[in-house]
């Protein structure tokens, strides 16, 4: 099994690459930092063939380049992972344009590129899998969080799309809606808020439980992932989420807002 993971050198894609190897199952992984990609396939021993790709996935027309040679080293893919991502936690007033259209750029564009590349072989073949790693921002938008709302919803919504469309082909899909995870972006995205209790007692889920919840989802062809598993009431309860997200998501802290006006008089 051939799996071809962006966004490979930390958090989720790290650990995505260590439960897969774990597995048997033969990796490239894809990402920006070349000498963190080689550390982990170097960690990984002889239990998986291995191909790092250092590439800046943000770069949407080449962004599908290295799938060839991939697939000629490896073999076809057979699961495609696209989790590459980045997050702004900010206010929109103070978002710089040119950051959002990047982030829009590798966290929804690259991966439509990447799995329109890949799927005729997959449905040519009679099987494969897309994972699409999206986030509960897409379930329950987050204030604060403006972009990559779009972002995620926008991912999330046409990877559901994707199910139901190419479901007599053979090929699967598998949409992810992760929570809170441990890792930077996750305390980064974190410290833009206030403390209060709400932020300190957020259910907050491991990058390796969630790594083997998506192969578990891959292997048995089930439509989605939700984790932490305490969030799949928002997607049951919309409504309810909507009322608690508005009421109880802490405020930015002062350098995420922008200045208050001026007072007139």
């Amino acid at each position: 099994m051939h799996v071809y993971i962006t966004g490979a050198s930390s958090g989720i894609g790290e650990a995505l690459v260590r439960e897969y190897a774990r597995r048997g199952a033969d990796v490239t992984l894809v990402a920006r930092r070349r000498s963190l990609l080689e550390k982990i396939a170097g960690e990984l021993g002889g239990r998986t063939r291995t191909r790092v790709v250092e590439a800046d996935l943000c770069d949407v027309d080449r962004a599908a380049d290295p799938i060839a040679e991939a697939e000629a080293d490896l073999g076809p893919i057979d699961v495609l992972i696209n989790n590459a991502g980045v997050q702004i936690v900010a206010s929109v007033l103070l978002t710089d344009w040119e950051r959002a259209e990047q982030m829009i750029r590798l966290n929804v564009l690259t991966p439509l590129r990447l799995t329109q590349r890949v799927l005729p072989g997959m449905i040519a073949r009679g099987h494969g899998t897309i994972v699409d790693v999206s986030s509960m921002a897409a379930i329950a938008p987050t204030p604060g969080m403006y972009f990559y709302n779009a972002s995620k919803g926008a991912i999330g919504a046409a990877s559901e799309g994707l199910r139901s469309e190419i479901r007599r082909t053979g090929v699967h899909v598998v949409t992810v809606y992760p929570g809170p995870v441990q890792s930077a972006m996750e305390q980064a995205g974190r410290a833009a808020y206030e403390e209060t209790a709400t932020l300190k007692y957020t259910p907050t889920g491991k990058a390796d439980v969630l790594a083997r919840l998506v192969a578990d989802a891959v292997q048995h062809r089930r439509p989605r992932v939700i984790y932490p598993r305490v969030y799949a009431l928002a997607r049951h309860f919309p409504n309810a989420t909507r009322w608690v997200m508005d009421r109880f998501t802490p405020p930015l802290r002062a350098k995420a807002l922008p200045p208050a006006p001026a007072a007139k008089g």
